[in-house]
């Protein structure tokens, strides 16, 4: 069971990536003129490359999240609004592909298309500030996946968990989302979900997370 005279939430997992909201939005007003849109339902599989084109993807409402497609192992997840593509431009359009979470409504531009109109329009500052972010999440994401225990990992996916929208939240259990992100057995998260629920630190109704009525110990 988790020590109860550490209560305190640590820094480390509340140090997210500040998000450029801002900056996407400059950029989605720029290159919505030029781009398709589309609705997708949940769970709904989208790649980097239609046809023969890479695409640039526009998310105006709902979360999509990122999966490496050799081994479908959760990377990232974002909520609207954002712009993937821009980041991973040179890498092969295979490796990642995206999955929606939720309904979600989406634009689609080529590449090319969106590289161009963001040079025109001299958009490199909100670039910049897209891609700064988007490494910051990336290394958010090491840090709490690669954390010292596999408490310390459940601990800070909890918290993580708690900040997705109530349409994630509630259609995903705490350990298939847990699951999805780390490389933790399910046995390990199961035993460890378990303590904290006996402990009262967690709130779970058939798996699904319901509440953190108190801060999650640092140590277990």
């Amino acid at each position: 069971m988790p020590e109860t005279k550490n209560t305190v939430q640590t820094n480390m997992y509340e140090a997210l990536a500040h998000k450029p909201v801002q900056h996407i939005d400059t950029l989605i007003h720029c290159l919505a003129p030029y781009s398709n849109l589309f609705k997708t339902s949940a769970k709904q599989i989208i790649n980097y490359e239609s046809g023969e084109a890479r695409q640039c993807y526009l998310l105006l409402e709902g979360t999509v999240a990122l999966f490496r497609s050799r081994d479908s192992f959760m990377l990232n997840s974002e909520s609207a609004p954002y712009v993937f593509g821009l980041s991973n431009q040179h890498a092969d359009a295979n490796y990642l592909h995206m999955r929606t979470l939720e309904d979600s409504l989406i634009a689609s531009i080529p590449l090319h298309e969106a590289n161009r109109i963001i040079a025109e329009h001299n958009l490199w500052k909100s670039l910049a500030k897209v891609l700064i972010y988007t490494a910051g999440r990336i290394y958010e994401h090491c840090t709490r996946i690669y954390a010292p225990s596999s408490y310390d990992i459940i601990r800070s996916q909890l918290y993580e968990l708690m900040d997705e929208s109530v349409e994630i939240r509630l259609h995903t259990t705490a350990a298939n989302y847990i699951q999805a992100r780390t490389f933790l057995s399910r046995s390990s998260i199961m035993k460890i979900l378990a303590d904290l629920r006996k402990g009262g630190y967690i709130t779970t109704r058939r798996g699904v997370l319901t509440d953190i009525p108190q801060r999650i110990p640092l140590k277990y």
